[in-house]
């Protein structure tokens, strides 16, 4: 998985590339938590990103957490036809908004 990052004032944008799976599940944590300091709108750009698993979910959820016990916001962005799928049969759509 790559990881590349963009930040604007207050928004930070995480462009994700490879798989989200167990492997790489704990690289995108440790990059969350390094680079959400003053962040309140977090971007997550699945457009490289072919395949999400739970231990992806799980990454997604702990910063949407995070990210709303700050009154700040999470979008998910580029979501893929499959990805998708996962997150409207899980009913995660309607807690990302995706």
């Amino acid at each position: 998985m790559t990881l590349t990052t963009e930040k604007k004032g207050t928004q930070l944008t995480v462009h994700l590339s490879g798989e989200l799976n167990t492997m790489t599940a704990p690289e995108l944590s440790a990059l969350l938590s390094r680079e959400t300091d003053g962040i309140n709108d977090l971007v997550l750009d699945f457009a490289g990103c072919d395949y999400v698993s739970s231990a992806g979910l799980r990454v997604l959820l702990a910063a949407y957490k995070a990210m709303k016990a700050i009154n700040g916001s999470m979008k998910l962005t580029n979501v893929g036809e499959n990805f998708q799928d996962v997150l409207e049969n899980t009913g995660l759509d309607a807690v990302f908004g995706a």
